[in-house]
């Protein structure tokens, strides 16, 4: 920013295994958006590497990270994203469109994951048929129809009351057990909860990983200043 050099991130070093259930959490400026934008391939680094299911994406070309995104990430986002004018069948098969799977599977891959959200008796209705949990898990099928590697949700609950928030965390969990990498930006302590593993960001750095207090009594910045206290007497 003119002469001043400004480290959304400052030396994170950090790995996440296939099938893991990650909440990454911090306060605005905090440097989780930058850390998800460089897992989704969204942002470049500057310095270091990414590595996304073993293939070093830092020095990919603008075409090479789009197949990557297409092949290898679902994206699930706060406001849904869907195309109001189409049937939620017709959401879900859309990141294949752009996929080398063949056209004639497309339907069948579309079905399965609206069946794996519980929404196969409306996969005729467009989203304004639709509630917002529903219109969520439409979201989270058409995440997974390309058989990603993980799942990148950003504040995926932001939109949703109480009541459907617990449903769509626990539709989260469960697609977590059957062995779908989850990792997810949240600012709710009780959301990130349902994840097993919660990375803390403030100020560019990772201040605490595998954080295992009960987040659901807390709130983010009495977690923060504990995970801050404990890393700085490690």
């Amino acid at each position: 920013m003119g002469s001043e050099t400004l480290w959304a991130l400052k030396g994170v070093d950090a790995k996440i295994e296939q099938g893991e259930f990650v909440a990454v959490m911090g306060p605005s400026g905090s440097g989780k958006s930058t850390f998800m934008n460089m897992i989704g391939c969204l942002d470049a680094v500057s310095e270091g590497q990414v590595f996304i299911d073993g293939r070093d994406v830092s020095s990919l070309s603008a075409r090479e990270l789009a197949e990557v995104r297409n092949e290898k990430i679902g994206f699930v986002f706060q406001q849904f994203n869907l195309l109001p004018r189409t049937t939620a069948l017709e959401n879900v098969t859309l990141p294949l469109l752009y996929s080398h799977v063949d056209e004639a599977e497309w339907s069948t891959r579309a079905t399965k994951c609206l069946e794996l959200v519980d929404l196969a008796a409306r996969m005729d209705h467009h989203p304004s048929q639709l509630s917002g949990g529903q219109q969520q898990r439409v979201a989270i099928a058409r995440a997974l129809v390309n058989q990603p590697v993980m799942v990148l949700a950003d504040e995926p609950t932001g939109a949703l009351d109480t009541n459907t928030t617990e449903e769509i965390m626990r539709l989260f969990q469960e697609l977590n057990d059957q062995g779908t990498t989850i990792i997810l930006v949240t600012h709710e302590p009780d959301v990130a909860a349902y994840a097993k593993r919660q990375m803390i960001f403030r100020d560019g750095l990772l201040v605490a990983d595998d954080f295992t207090e009960n987040l659901k009594t807390l709130d983010i910045d009495r977690a923060l200043e504990i995970a801050e206290l404990k890393a700085a007497n490690e």
